[in-house]
């Protein structure tokens, strides 16, 4: 995994809020080409509401939102998806009563290039074997490591350029979970960059290149994954460590 080229996404002094309440107090980071980057913190610290400021479900008070150079800064969320943005949310938030092949297709509803769509089908049940045996299965009817497989492809579909995971081991038995990370890792080998949310801190800053460690909207450390997990704060806080 390559981490010195282009960067890919920068956050300049992003500030957020909820009504009065300010969620992000200044972000700034960035995502370069190549690279996984994760973001750690407890609940509450701010990693859904920096996804959300990215993927434009809500708008910054103040700050800059650049993405392949440019400013997505206030870009409605349809359009951030167009420009190369997919995410696979919290909770999975698949559509149930639809099959799984029904889900995967939804990822793809902006594009027009056939070929290219089945091409992207055939790379989602490649990484995930399971997804192709239950195809005609309703997604409502999958266990939770499937639902979190059928997530991730369905933001594949959308061919991005950059990647969003937000918690995908969250709720699944430990098998599950190192596949999805397998997973993970395969997809950036292939060349997607990925910005990771995920509770699991020791997973993350496993596949990492580097990582940032949100405490009450700001940035309290950003460092290369390595050096986060030997953090003693790092270990304490999230590895769980006395």
């Amino acid at each position: 995994m390559s981490t010195n080229g282009g960067v890919v996404l920068a956050l300049e002094d992003v500030r957020t809020s909820y009504g009065s309440i300010e969620a992000l107090k200044g972000i700034s980071l960035e995502v370069r080409e190549g690279e996984i980057v994760t973001l750690l913190g407890s609940n509450g610290a701010g990693k859904s509401t920096t996804l959300r400021s990215i993927n434009g479900l809500v708008r910054p008070r103040s700050g800059r939102i650049v993405f392949r150079g440019k400013e997505i800064t206030n870009a409605p969320a349809h359009e951030i998806v167009r420009d190369g943005i997919a995410q696979s949310p919290e909770g999975r938030k698949l559509f149930p009563r639809m099959t799984v092949l029904e889900n995967l297709e939804m990822g793809a509803f902006q594009r027009s290039d056939r070929g290219g769509m089945a091409e992207d089908m055939e790379r989602v049940f490649t990484l995930f074997p399971r997804l192709a045996e239950r195809k005609n299965q309703k997604a409502g009817t999958l266990s939770g490591g499937e639902q979190q497989m059928c997530a991730i492809g369905r933001a594949l579909m959308a061919r991005p350029k950059l990647l969003m995971l937000d918690e995908p081991s969250m709720g699944l038995a430990p098998i599950f979970v190192e596949r999805i990370f397998e997973t993970i890792v395969e997809v950036n080998q292939q060349g997607t960059p990925i910005l990771l949310v995920e509770q699991n801190a020791l997973m993350a800053l496993d596949v990492a290149n580097r990582g940032y460690v949100l405490e009450t909207g700001k940035i309290a450390l950003a460092d290369d994954a390595a050096r986060l997990r030997e953090n003693e704060d790092v270990r304490k806080a999230y590895l769980g460590e006395t």
